[in-house]
């Protein structure tokens, strides 16, 4: 298990320690559940209390906020709490479950793969025709490759993630448990003679951008024509849907079970809150922000938030539900 000092903790994240600890720092915990070897963040006021309770040794807190070490207990002021504990955790991560062979005996990998150096391919994948795997890409069991797909250096892809044919996937992604890449698109139009449904093909695919992350059973359909792209630096959270020809700037944000309907365009660092839902071929602007649970019927210019169901923005929303809760008490 790693251990740390608090100089050795104070060089990785570049703080100003104040006070000391003698106590070997074996990780980072909640200041309400921290033992006497762990140590904690305080990145608001509203926390601050709960350092005199706490058993934490130490705390990296935020330099504007007004608290003060205690005996054998140690703060590392710094501007951005949060961020440090980034480089913290970092520190502290355990190593990744270790894949002992390059390709496991029991993966299937078709004769035309291309595998570049330092790769590692997990009990029972499958790897199509005319794939082409980069530099140090790792596939953990169970993960399926369709045919003529291409994979940048050092991918990650954890079990269960399936990723369609054709698809192109960049350099430093990261994919969670059981993502679904590529799947078709979901489009149906009735019958001529009203018996049924006519399922649309979708004959595109998907391109995703270097350093995304997408988490776990989390969807990108592909195209019905074209791509479906995610652009740059994209974080997509668990349970995320983004439906066909759907366009992702970069350093987009997509929280927990919010959804984009076919062919949404997103501009740059637009972040959209949890449980969220977008409308098909609406355009959210770059630094938008979509509050979370919000349903969005209509395009949002640049930078501005919406909030609500239908979403508004969030000032013109916040005096609707005040008048509202006036109206309430009335009645």
């Amino acid at each position: 298990m790693k251990s740390f000092t608090i100089q050795e903790i104070n060089a990785i994240i570049g703080g100003e320690l104040v006070g000391n600890t003698n106590q070997k720092i074996s990780g980072p915990e909640q200041l309400e559940k921290a033992t006497q070897n762990q140590i904690s963040f305080i990145g608001n006021r509203k926390y601050v209390h709960l350092w005199k309770t706490s058993k934490a040794c130490a705390a990296i807190v935020n330099e504007n906020l007004k608290i003060e070490p205690e005996e054998n207990r140690a703060l590392i002021k710094v501007k951005n709490a949060d961020l440090a504990m980034a480089k913290l955790l970092e520190a502290f991560n355990p190593y990744s479950p270790y894949l002992e062979e390059e390709v496991h005996p029991t993966a299937v990998i078709h004769e035309t793969v291309q595998i570049g150096d330092r790769c590692k391919i997990g009990a029972n994948c499958y790897v199509g025709k005319d794939v082409i795997l980069g530099d140090g890409v790792i596939l953990y069991p169970n993960v399926t490759i369709f045919d003529e797909t291409k994979i940048g250096n050092h991918t990650v892809i954890w079990s269960g993630t399936v990723i369609r044919e054709r698809c192109e996937i960049g350099s430093l992604c990261i994919f969670q448990n059981n993502v679904s890449i590529g799947a078709d698109g979901f489009g149906y139009r009735p019958s001529e003679d009203g018996s049924g449904l006519v399922k649309i093909p979708h004959i595109g695919n998907v391109i995703i951008g270097n350093e995304v992350e997408i988490g776990a059973n989390s969807a990108v359909d592909r195209a019905k024509f074209s791509s479906t792209i995610i652009g740059d630096g994209c974080k997509i959270d668990n349970l995320v849907q983004i439906a066909h020809n759907c366009v992702l700037g970069r350093s987009c944000i997509m929280a927990g079970s919010s959804g984009l309907a076919g062919s949404v365009t997103l501009g740059d660092g637009v972040i959209i809150g949890g449980s969220s839902s977008i409308k098909d071929h609406l355009t959210i602007g770059s630094r938008a922000v979509v509050g979370g649970g919000s349903g969005v019927m209509s395009d949002v210019a640049a930078g501005k938030t919406v909030v609500g169901y239908p979403a508004t923005e969030s000032r013109d929303m916040f005096r609707q539900w005040v008048a509202l809760r006036k109206l309430a008490k009335k009645n």
